[in-house]
């Protein structure tokens, strides 16, 4: 099933370019079933081969990023909580969420607000649900907006320039994905933390 996935997504992209990157991933960031890692990977890939620019894929993954969490944050400031979850009370086993996901989302945006909005794009399938509990809240659009972008460029540049870095051998980004996102995540905190004491230190001077 992956084989036919990888090969459909990879004909698409190379067919579509950069417009292909960007609708995949608006794609996967509203159907989390659909690996974000795989299709940034291929993104890589292809840009390797000189197809598109590197830039230019990280640019156009982000922009999908970004529509799919505006879709999404749309849909739960018109719709609410009531139908959604009802919504993935029929359909969660197709998209693989559970009612608890939608807890956990909404836990961590309570608690963290526009940290966790941030963050949560370096954590697959939160990084779709973050925009939920934003959406019924109706958290600022320019703040979310910025938030989810910055987010959504870290992840996006890490997994597009590791499928670029090694070319023929992308797959290998899929097998240390993991390892990728907690490195992603560690890199934010060290810049969110560096820009906070550069903030303080400017405060007591």
């Amino acid at each position: 099933m992956l084989s036919a996935l990888t090969e459909f997504v990879l004909r698409t992209v190379e067919s579509l370019g950069y417009v292909g990157v960007a609708f995949f991933v608006m794609l996967e960031t509203v159907f989390p079933p659909i690996p974000s890692e795989l299709v940034l990977a291929l993104a890589g890939f292809v840009a390797s081969r000189g197809e598109a620019s590197l830039a230019g894929m990280i640019a156009a993954a982000t922009a999908g990023s970004l529509a799919g969490a505006w879709m999404l944050y749309a849909a739960a400031a018109l719709f609410g909580p009531g139908p959604l979850r009802a919504l993935v009370r029929r359909y969660g086993r197709w998209l693989r969420i559970t009612e608890r996901d939608l807890d956990l989302a909404e836990r961590w945006f309570y608690r963290w607000s526009t940290l966790a909005v941030l963050l949560c794009r370096c954590i697959p399938l939160a990084r779709s649900l973050i925009s939920v509990p934003a959406g019924y809240s109706r958290m600022r659009l320019l703040p979310f907006t910025i938030y989810t972008a910055m987010g959504s460029l870290v992840w996006n540049a890490v997994f597009v320039t590791a499928g670029f870095l090694l070319g023929e051998r992308w797959e290998t980004v899929l097998e240390y994905a993991d390892y990728l996102e907690w490195a992603t995540i560690a890199a934010m905190l060290a810049g969110l933390a560096y820009l906070a004491a550069r903030l303080a230190r400017r405060r007591l001077a």
